[in-house]
């Protein structure tokens, strides 16, 4: 399932059931040399709870995990710096912008006045004060292939690719309900033997019941906590994965399931652009959980002993609200970028995707328009473990109309990795691509803002991508000389390789590990990207 890019279902089911190094001289950055991976990398004690709620902006050499050398980056090169402020905008689920650690963080319209019912800047939306809600008041959503098959066969190859898809996701999505509903099961026996809601892997060992129930749910729940790792929380993690399962059956892949209705426009109508309302949020906070996290990993605030560290510190992020719990629709996206630009953004971060798109050119024409304009567009890979070169697995949107020859230059597309620098660094889900993905960068087990004043560890490219909005956000605030195909440019050049040879995709049977290949059929780069090394990149090309 794509929408917003989440985990593929499968990677949740398959985790229940189963160069040289360079020393740095803190001297001028002109002398700085670029950190590069060493010949060996081995992390000689397990990782602290604090390095894992920061460990993205880690650093390989001295950390001896593969995060992006954030932390660095302030420390020896933006110490006693300032840069420019640089909006930000986020294409995504909604924020919520009264979030004690993004406040001040968030963009105020300088042009409109707040709550007068007017338009004060004449752009067509009312009041939109913190950016805008193409959404109004939807938060369910089919997804594209669902949308193709409801409208009837009319004997296209797309309308056939749909329905066997659609068939194959409906099989998977029952298959996974039937998954679901055992774990909880298991989840509920557990809780009544300790009577308690909430439980540790230890806890399990005082179980002495002689009931072949309470002992197999016992032997699973083992497996699960051995398997999960160190966030697990089975009480919170089995009822999101039962939300994103019954979500899909009722309404991504649900044919009778309208969710466009409230909405009160034509989808099909580009021309129809003014809809919608200024609640960037949304109807309900909590569904704006996704795109709260991403905000977060760009702009959280820095060093003030709330949840985690953004990567930039002078940015305002622009908030539109564009992608429901489904798959999105192009002409939200199309404008929403349209808005976002318009509207001062200078990077713009898209963590969302699908397998089709009617009307990819109403957004590819968007993804020009910001090219003019001197924007950097950040887009996730997507979450399904796939080869995105081979056509069958086109990931949309994308910079390419042939998947292979870009049309225009100020797209970056960025795969995931974990914390584990070696052979298995690139994330089993991340999709890859030595033609579509340009470079990755951390996206597992990334902590960040979620709505209520709540933090949260998610993963997935979706996480990836604006850990590299950030860092191209540092560039544009520190070098406002430097023009978006630079950065891009910057980003994918200067990061850190990764190892010679690595594992991409999960396999396709449970507990299957593929095959390492060589790292250049990873994406364009065979990278992560860095932001110590970005920095140093752009103070050299600025001066040039």
């Amino acid at each position: 399932m794509s929408h917003i890019i989440p985990l593929k279902l499968s990677a949740f089911a398959l985790m229940v059931l189963a160069g040289c190094g360079t020393t740095l001289q803190a001297q001028s950055s002109a002398s700085k040399e670029f950190i590069k991976a060493p010949l060996a990398v081995v992390k000689k004690a397990p990782v602290t709870e604090n390095e894992l709620k920061r460990w993205s902006h880690l650093d390989l050499v001295k950390d001896s995990i593969p995060g992006m050398s954030v932390d660095r980056a302030y420390a020896e090169l933006l110490q006693g710096r300032t840069g420019q402020k640089v909006i930000v905008g986020i294409v995504d689920s909604g924020i919520d912008i009264e979030h004690e650690d993004l406040k001040g963080m968030i963009w105020t319209n300088p042009k409109e006045i707040p709550g007068n019912g007017i338009d004060d800047d004449k752009n067509g939306f009312i009041d939109d004060v913190h950016g805008w809600n193409f959404l109004g008041n939807a938060v369910h959503e089919n997804l594209e292939l669902t949308r193709i098959v409801k409208k009837g066969d009319d004997g296209s190859a797309q309308y056939k690719a749909a329905l066997a898809q659609y068939n194959e996701k409906y099989e998977e999505a029952l298959k996974n309900k039937q998954q679901v509903d055992f774990l909880l099961e298991v989840h509920k026996t557990i809780q009544k033997e300790l009577n308690k809601k909430t439980y540790k892997i230890e806890d399990l060992s005082t179980l002495t019941s002689t009931d072949p129930k309470v002992a197999r749910s016992k032997m699973v729940m083992t497996q699960i906590f051995s398997n999960a790792g160190p966030t697990f929380d089975p009480e919170v993690d089995f009822e999101e994965y039962r939300e994103q399962v019954y979500d899909e059956l009722d309404y991504n892949l649900n044919k009778e399931y309208d969710g466009r209705k409230v909405v009160g426009d034509n989808p099909d109508d580009i021309k129809n652009n003014h809809y919608g309302n200024n609640v960037v949020f949304g109807p309900d906070k909590e569904k704006a959980l996704h795109g709260t996290h991403v905000a977060g990993i760009i702009a959280q605030v820095r060093g003030n002993n709330l949840g985690g560290d953004g990567v930039a510190n002078n940015v305002e992020i622009l908030t539109v609200r564009a992608v429901p719990d489904g798959d999105e629709y192009d002409k939200d996206i199309a404008l929403a970028i349209r808005y976002a630009v318009d509207n001062g953004a200078k990077v713009i971060n898209g963590s969302f995707g699908k397998s089709y798109s009617p009307h990819k050119d109403w957004v590819y024409d968007a993804l020009s328009y910001a090219a003019k304009k001197d924007v950097l567009i950040v887009h996730a890979a997507g979450n399904d473990g796939y080869n995105i070169d081979e056509t069958k697995n086109i990931n949309y949107p994308n910079d390419s109309k042939d998947n292979v020859k870009e049309f225009t230059n100020n797209v970056i597309t960025i795969g995931a990795i974990n914390k584990q620098y070696g052979e298995n660094v690139v994330a089993g889900f991340s999709n890859f691509g030595k033609i579509n993905v340009d470079v990755f960068a951390p996206g597992e087990e990334i902590y960040a803002t979620v709505p209520n004043n709540k933090y949260k560890y998610l993963q997935g490219t979706s996480m990836a991508a604006p850990n590299v909005a950030g860092v191209a956000a540092l560039i544009r605030s520190y070098y406002p000389n430097l023009k978006a195909v630079q950065v891009k440019q910057i980003l994918m050049d200067s990061g850190v390789a990764l190892p010679s040879k690595v594992v991409l995709g999960e396999g396709e049977n449970p507990g299957e590990n593929p095959a390492a290949v060589s790292s250049a059929e990873s994406s364009k780069t065979a990278k992560m990207v860095n932001a110590y090394n970005a920095l140093l990149m752009a103070e050299k090309m600025s001066k040039k």
